[in-house]
């Protein structure tokens, strides 16, 4: 994952522990993320992108196209699962499909899709990667469904 949470932490002229503290992490855990050693938790993801005010495929790395956005919402989760399922569809895969291709269960696909658990990022960025969609989509910062990369 190719992160930019240094660049954007530097252009605010804050320390590692100062974003930690703003996004309510401990100081080690925001420098694994910045050092890429830690996945970050996509609810994390989002209030860091909240924080920055920029796109979430900005920071992954899915775009190189730096969007401003403040949503100034709390995650819907609800409208994340129908997100999900509606990538899935337009996939026109199965669970069980979509399952084996993330080395993951069809019951996890299942429970992300029914918004009993948030999905993991790492799956989310991989399904973006994979069907073009916009994570900030995805978790209802954007209205613009599929990347943009120009």
């Amino acid at each position: 994952m190719n992160l930019r949470l240094e660049k954007l932490r530097d252009e605010r002229n804050l320390l590692k522990k100062d974003v930690a503290n703003i996004i309510g992490v401990a100081p080690s855990v925001y420098s694994e993320w910045e050092n890429e050693k830690l996945s970050i938790a996509t609810k994390r993801l989002y209030e860091l992108a909240e924080f920055f005010e920029v796109n979430i495929d900005y920071i992954v790395g899915l775009n190189d196209k730096r969007l401003h956005i403040k949503s100034n919402k709390e995650l819907n989760r609800e409208q994340v699962s129908i997100n999900l399922k509606e990538i899935r569809d337009s996939l026109n895969i199965t669970m069980r499909e979509l399952a084996s291709k993330f080395n993951t269960t069809s019951s996890a696909i299942s429970n992300y899709e029914n918004n009993k658990y948030l999905i993991l990022s790492p799956l989310l960025i991989e399904l973006c990667k994979i069907s073009n969609y916009s994570i900030d989509w995805v978790l209802g910062r954007s209205k613009d469904k599929f990347i943009n990369k120009k």
